[in-house]
């Protein structure tokens, strides 16, 4: 053979050996829909039509209960859409699911002492036309990390400064009816805003306007549970969460 030759040869080789490298690498399809199960023991999340975003996170490792599982939708639901909060066959869901004002979101609220494990979410959402499509996710609940947040319990009213891009204290105890107040410290515009991205719509009652330098918020968290919080200027990089007991 001439040296053309073998060189073909050799790219052929190659390339095929890159591609049934690359192959082997993928452990993990991407897609949506697919049941597979990750090394954490997490399923694949199912995403139904018009689906948004939900709040806890597929996948959300959380120190506390979620005082609600929230879903959200660019599209107005209807009667008959609910949603299931299941661990070992049970379901933590209070109450019925209810569909917010805004029309684009179903929450449920969440058992407080529900306890710890992995919690799998179903969902139906339905449509005015009287279709319906289901989505799942999972969460799961490990009490034993309420040790990495700094304890505030016990005091009436708390600061937490937003600087340097960052919440002083992005994780925090305190106790049920204290006043938590924000201060901006910094020179550029911060909010402090509810979780998810941007629907804001886990706890309604946590969404300020934008918070210039030396601007304050204030909540009174009067539930308990954890809630989860971003500043939307900066959601990539700037999060909080607060345990209320």
């Amino acid at each position: 053979m001439n040296k053309a030759l073998y060189a073909v040869i050799a790219i052929i080789v190659l390339v095929a050996g890159v591609f049934i490298f690359s192959k082997k690498q993928t452990s993990f399809p991407a897609t949506q829909n697919q049941s597979t199960t990750s090394p954490d023991g997490f399923s694949a999340p199912k995403k139904a039509a018009h689906y948004e975003s939900n709040t806890p996170e597929h996948e959300a490792v959380l120190a506390g209960v979620p005082v609600n599982v929230v879903i959200d939708f660019n599209f107005d639901v209807a009667k008959g859409s609910e949603i299931k909060i299941e661990n070992s066959g049970k379901d933590y869901g209070l109450e019925t699911s209810a569909i917010d004002e805004n029309g684009l979101t179903l929450r449920r609220k969440m058992d407080p002492n529900a306890p710890d494990g992995l919690y799998a979410v179903s969902y139906k959402a339905c449509w005015a036309d009287g279709s319906c499509h289901d989505g799942a996710f999972q969460f799961r609940v490990d009490r034993s990390k309420i040790s990495d947040f700094t304890d505030m319990t016990g005091e009436k009213e708390i600061t937490i400064n937003l600087q340097n891009l960052a919440f002083s204290a992005p994780q925090v105890r305190v106790s049920k009816g204290t006043k938590v107040t924000w201060v901006n410290q910094d020179d550029t515009e911060h909010t402090v805003n509810t979780n998810s991205h941007p629907a804001h719509t886990y706890y309604l009652d946590q969404n300020s306007r934008t918070l210039a330098k030396g601007d304050t918020y204030s909540t009174t968290f009067n539930d308990t549970g954890i809630f989860l919080y971003h500043c939307t200027p900066h959601a990539d990089t700037m999060h909080g969460q607060i345990i209320v007991e």
